[in-house]
């Protein structure tokens, strides 16, 4: 606990993907923040001006789920409770939660209930009916005495409530993420009723993150795994700052599993930035090589990560650098820990390769450094700023640590789907069939999240069947193309009401499927270098119709499926937008620019398939 509960927000953190989001959020609006677990003591709550309780993976009636101190609604400040803190405000003060009839994640209309408007208090800066988020399984069934509905959707009748008197205010939606337009109103609303200090400003972190890198590293230095990304940049030149140049070591590791010229651009990046104290080491064949013959997308990623740190060693000893003396320093940002169960509460999503056993293991021990750990991607670029670092540095598109490595997914080739899932199939065709489409469940899986357990499913390809709806834009009559608002409404309901599946892919090329089977495919030059390939022309048609500023990032999946027959891999676009990865959405290309676009990619793929899931439930990411 620190010295400023006084001026602060405390956020209950039950492992939600987005309680760190929250306070985040709460940053942004000037306000102090602090997380803190549910087990925290009654005296402890007292100290601060408002609580806010997260989300969680967990059922609020499962044995051994995450529960609170019900004492704190009785402590007089105003407590806002969402997802899962709505769930369990309802559960600890008398009223009812059950299973909901469909689980739901992504986009939901609120419905503010008009006779509520004179006791709702801060959900008064909501819209008669607005946008939310959802992101849950289990509902709230009735309300506990005190309470007033005031908002409701389609699938979720107590979706806002309010008791007026002690100023609890619950959500089942998320008011954090951006997909919630209006959240941040609700928020600021929230904060001025609890009369907290706006004093939290990033010159202030930089400034007490800068005094705890120094206290935290004494008389060592250390030994930075720098990837020229955004991240581990602005940690490198954080670090630098506080300790000086000579105290930093840079080691770029080219893993084989770049973009094109990445390692190229990358080296002269960081020169340009004054960073000169780094090497770049060569370790594709070792990459390779631990890589040979593995499928599993948790076991690629733990192995990358082990073979960062292996490289890291070799070097460490070659340049007889005396480990007592250095530590080791990642640009690791928070949606890396929360997604590798990085909190108490939380589900693993994905292990991120800066969260392998190992490192873990170090951080334990005391000697890793990550200066920027508890911020978003957002944040992190604001300190960049705050440090004077370019444009160029702060505002270049994410790429994954294990890069190539999660976007060529990988198969032994015998996967096939079990027989129930043609019932699941023909139920989603049913649905599917009155809007002029056709769909198949492919034979792979990918990673994906919802109501903050990780999923890993199948996706569902789709494509125009019938003439009543076309996507194709060389059709004459482009009225009646289906809209990208459509599209993702519809993929929303499928994986809302279809658990077998969790993303939607539409199909761009070839025009429609007749038989879909997996191949063979591993980690390989050729695979490596096709990708490469694939992503250049994609992103440099990005840079030529400029949506790189649209975009958040534009992945480019290497998927072993063929298709009608074709024995070539698939290729999956999947450009997406966001702020912070923890919620995000498909960007709406428009249609002559996906047939432009599919026109440059078919002749080497056996099809073109683009990802329109948003996250949930889908991750940015397919591995």
């Amino acid at each position: 606990m620190n010295n400023l509960k006084i001026d602060s927000i405390a956020v209950v953190d039950f492992g939600s993907q987005y309680a760190h989001l929250i306070a985040n959020r709460i940053r942004r609006l000037n306000v102090h923040s602090e997380i803190v677990l549910p087990e925290t003591s009654l005296e402890e709550f007292k100290k601060f001006k408002g609580i806010i309780l997260s989300g969680g993976p967990q059922s609020v009636y499962e044995k051994g789920a995450p529960t609170i101190d019900k004492r704190i609604f009785e402590l007089g400040v105003p407590v806002l409770c969402i997802c899962y803190g709505h769930q369990l405000a309802a559960y600890l003060l008398g009223g009812k939660v059950v299973a909901g009839k469909a689980k739901e994640y992504g986009l939901a209309e609120l419905q503010i209930i008009e006779k509520s408007k004179k006791n709702c208090g801060i959900f008064s800066a909501f819209s008669q009916k607005t946008q939310v988020w959802m992101s849950h399984g289990d509902t709230v069934g009735a309300l506990a005495p005190g309470f007033l509905k005031v908002g409701t959707t389609d699938d979720c009748e107590f979706a806002a409530a309010v008791n007026p008197e002690k100023k609890i205010y619950t959500t089942q939606f998320h008011l954090e993420v951006n997909h919630t337009p209006e959240g941040m109103k609700v928020l600021d609303a929230f904060i001025v009723q609890t009369g907290v200090a706006r004093t939290w400003s990033m010159k202030q972190f930089l400034e007490r993150k800068m005094s705890e890198v120094k206290e935290q590293i004494g008389s060592r230095s250390v030994f930075m795994l720098t990837s020229g990304g955004v991240d581990s940049t602005v940690a490198y030149v954080l670090l630098s700052k506080a300790l000086g140049t000579k105290r930093v070591y840079g080691l770029f590791v080219d893993t084989g599993l770049l973009r094109k010229d990445e390692a190229k651009k990358t080296e002269k990046l960081l020169k340009r930035i004054g960073i000169k104290n780094f090497h770049v080491h060569n370790g594709r064949r070792e990459f390779l090589k631990n890589l040979k013959g593995i499928t599993d997308p948790e076991e690629k990623r733990a192995i990358i990560g082990k073979t960062f740190l292996d490289i890291q060693a070799a070097v460490t000893k070659k340049m007889k650098l005396n480990p007592k003396e250095w530590m080791l320093g990642q640009g690791t940002i928070y949606p890396d820990t929360i997604e590798s169960k990085g909190t108490k509460h939380a589900d693993k999503i994905k292990t991120h390769h800066n969260r392998v056993p190992e490192i873990m293991k170090m951080i334990e021990e005391g000697r890793v450094i990550e200066p920027i750990a508890e911020l978003y991607k957002d944040e992190v670029r604001a300190l960049g700023t705050e440090m004077g670092l370019p444009k160029e540095a702060v505002w270049k598109h994410p790429f994954p640590g294990p890069g190539l490595g999660v976007r060529i997914l990988c198969s032994n080739g015998d996967d096939v789907l079990p027989n129930e899932y043609m019932v699941h199939e023909e139920l989603i065709n049913e649905y599917l069939e009155p809007l002029g489409l056709s769909g198949v469940i492919a034979p792979i899986r990918s990673v994906g999240v919802g109501g903050d357990s990780r999923s890993y499913k199948n996706p569902l390809i789709i494509w125009a069947s019938g003439n009543k709806h076309s996507y194709n834009s060389n059709r004459s009559n482009k009225s009646q193309n289906i809209s990208m608002e459509e599209l993702e409404k519809l993929s929303t309901y499928i994986t809302n009401h279809f658990p077998v599946v969790n993303r939607v892919c539409l199909l761009l090329a070839p025009h429609g499927i007749e038989q879909v089977a997996a191949r063979s495919g591993y980690l390989s030059d050729a695979r490596i270098a096709h990708t490469q390939k694939l992503d250049n022309i994609v992103m440099k048609f990005a840079e030529k119709n400029k949506i790189m500023d649209d975009v958040w990032q534009f992945p480019s999946v290497l998927v072993p499926l063929s298709i009608n027959g074709v024995k070539k891999d698939a290729v999956v676009l999947r450009p997406i937008c966001s702020d912070e990865a923890m919620t995000a959405h498909f960007y709406k290309m428009s249609y002559p620019r996906l047939s432009k676009l599919t026109k440059l990619l078919t002749s080497s793929v056996s099809g073109v398939l683009f990802d329109i899931t948003n996250k949930p439930p889908g991750t940015i990411e397919w591995e």
